[in-house]
C-alpha cells in the first residue's frame, strides 16, 4: 500500500492538508482495529452465524447514528431497505434452535457499533482527502494497535506464523488491503448507510461461495435471506432513478402506441 499511494498522491493534486489526512488516517485506523479486535475476542465465545448476524448490525446502526448524530435524512425506501438487510442477515446466519445470548455478544455488539464509526469516518473523510493514502494510514494505525496489543497479550512464534501463512497473506492483501482501499473509494460518492447495506452482501457470498467451492447444501432459510438481501440493495438504489420521470416516459411510450395503432386500423 505504500508505494501504491504514493504513486497515487504523485498523480492527484492534495485536496487536503496533511492535518487532515492524518486525522482521518488515525481515526478510521482506530475504528477499524477496535471493530476487528473486538470481533476476535466476541468469536471465542459465540457462534460464528450468530457472530456474522451480530456484526452485520451496523446496517442498522449507521442510519442511525448518521440521523441522530450527523442530522442526516433519509427516504423511506432506505429505511425499508435497512429493516429488510436485517431480516435477511436473521435468516442467513442465526441458525432454527433460535438466538441464544452468550459471553461473547457484547464485544460483537462493540464491534457494530465501531464498524458503524469506521464507516460514517471513511464517509467524511474519503472526498476530503487522498484516498489511497487513508486507506494506507488506516492500515498502519490498525497494524500498529494490534501489534502491540500482540506483544503484551499473545505468543509469538515464526512456526505458529508459518502455519497461518495463507490465512494471513489472504485477509492482508485482499480483504483488508483491498477490501477497505476499494471501500474508501467507493464511499467518495456512496451515502454512508447504501455502502453498509453493499457490504452486507457479504453474508449472501459467504454462504454462495461454501455452496460452490465447499459443497454445502442451501437450506430454504438461507435461500430466502439471500432473496430479501438483494432485494435490499436493489431498494437502496431506486432512489437513485426519477420514478415520475419513468413513470411518464412509460405513459408517453404507451399512448404513442396506441396511437400507431389507431392509424393502422
Amino acid at each position: 500500500m505504500i508505494p501504491i499511494s504514493h504513486f497515487a498522491e504523485k498523480q492527484q493534486a492534495h485536496r487536503s492538508s496533511g492535518r487532515e489526512q492524518l486525522r482521518g488516517g488515525l481515526l478510521c485506523g482506530f475504528f477499524l482495529f477496535a471493530a476487528t479486535t473486538l470481533q476476535q475476542v466476541g468469536l471465542v465465545s459465540t457462534d460464528a452465524g450468530k457472530a456474522g448476524f451480530i456484526t452485520a448490525l451496523y446496517v442498522v446502526l449507521v442510519p442511525v447514528a448518521g440521523w441522530l448524530v450527523l442530522r442526516r435524512r433519509l427516504d423511506g425506501i432506505v429505511w425499508a431497505a435497512v429493516l429488510l438487510a436485517t431480516a435477511a442477515l436473521y435468516l442467513l446466519c442465526v441458525p432454527k434452535s433460535g438466538f441464544r445470548l452468550q459471553p461473547g455478544d457484547l464485544c460483537l455488539l462493540g464491534c457494530a457499533i465501531c464498524f458503524t464509526g469506521q464507516i460514517l469516518c471513511v464517509d467524511h473523510f474519503a472526498p476530503r482527502v487522498n484516498g489511497t493514502a487513508l486507506a494506507r494510514d488506516e492500515f498502519l494505525v490498525t497494524g500498529g494497535l494490534s501489534m502491540l496489543i500482540a506483544l503484551f497479550t499473545e505468543e509469538i512464534r515464526p512456526d505458529g506464523i508459518w502455519e497461518a501463512a495463507i490465512p494471513i497473506l489472504y485477509t492482508g492483501l485482499l480483504s483488508g488491503s483491498l477490501g477497505y482501499t476499494l471501500q474508501i473509494i467507493g464511499q467518495r460518492d456512496v451515502n454512508p448507510t447504501v455502502a453498509s447495506l453493499i457490504m452486507c452482501l457479504e453474508s449472501v457470498f459467504a454462504v454462495l461461495t461454501g455452496a460452490v467451492l465447499l459443497g454445502e447444501r442451501m437450506n430454504g432459510r438461507e435461500i430466502a435471506g439471500c432473496v430479501l438481501m438483494f432485494i435490499a440493495a436493489i431498494l437502496a438504489q431506486i432512489r437513485h432513478f426519477n420514478l415520475r420521470r419513468l413513470a411518464h416516459l412509460l405513459t408517453g411510450s404507451i399512448s404513442r402506441k396506441r396511437r400507431r395503432d389507431k392509424g393502422v386500423l
